[in-house]
């Protein structure tokens, strides 16, 4: 899946654009994030970006067998195969931009609201939002901290029958998260989540 590049006026090209969920209705872990970079967007792959940590997160904490290469867009098979472990990916707000600093607080306002009405939907066991920050501002929570969420609290109804949790966003611009921190906070969750890990990737060398 090597070989696919774009020059950054190219990239530029897909600002606004959006990608499909990657979710299915046995979805038990549902990964939220803040919205599509510009290479996630041009071969409409979740967390496409080589720097991304997601999907090395996933891996290390065993969530996946194996490591999923998603930079030059998904293979049919590593779409199913994520399915089938009961994982979903949406994103708060569906345009592309160069960063989530392009966003605006109502963008993020109505994703949530539109992320409730996708939960009530599935009833994902565990619905996990990547970024503080982002959180806060969609959710209206500005004391939130990373981990499961105390929901509700004032103002929200929560999700009834489903966990509401807050991980590290996997973005390369992220400093303070480390691939092994990630790795445990996706493990965490996905646990919760009733999701088996792999024993011999959760227990290598970290």
């Amino acid at each position: 899946m090597d070989g696919v590049r774009f020059t950054r006026d190219e990239l530029k090209q897909f600002s606004g654009k959006t990608l499909p969920d990657l979710i299915s209705d046995q979805v038990r872990l549902l990964f939220v994030g803040i919205n599509p970079g510009l290479r996630t967007a041009a071969v409409q792959a979740h967390f496409a970006p080589r720097g991304n940590r997601f999907w090395p997160a996933l891996y290390r904490a065993g969530i996946t067998e194996y490591l999923i290469d998603a930079s030059s867009g998904f293979a049919a098979a590593d779409r199913d195969y994520v399915l089938s472990r009961g994982i979903g990916i949406t994103n708060l707000v569906e345009r592309a931009t160069a960063g989530a600093d392009e966003l605006t607080a109502g963008e993020l306002i109505t994703g949530r609201q539109k992320l409730d009405r996708m939960v009530q939907d599935l009833s994902p066991r565990v619905v996990a939002v990547l970024g503080i920050t982002a959180y806060r501002a969609a959710f209206g929570d500005r004391q939130a901290k990373l981990g499961k969420q105390l929901s509700p609290y004032p103002g929200y109804p929560g999700y009834p029958g489903t966990e509401l949790w807050v991980l590290p966003n996997p973005s390369g611009r992220n400093a303070h998260a480390t691939l092994p921190r990630l790795a445990d906070a996706y493990a965490e969750a996905a646990q919760a989540a009733g999701i088996r890990l792999t024993p011999a990737t959760r227990c290598g060398d970290r």
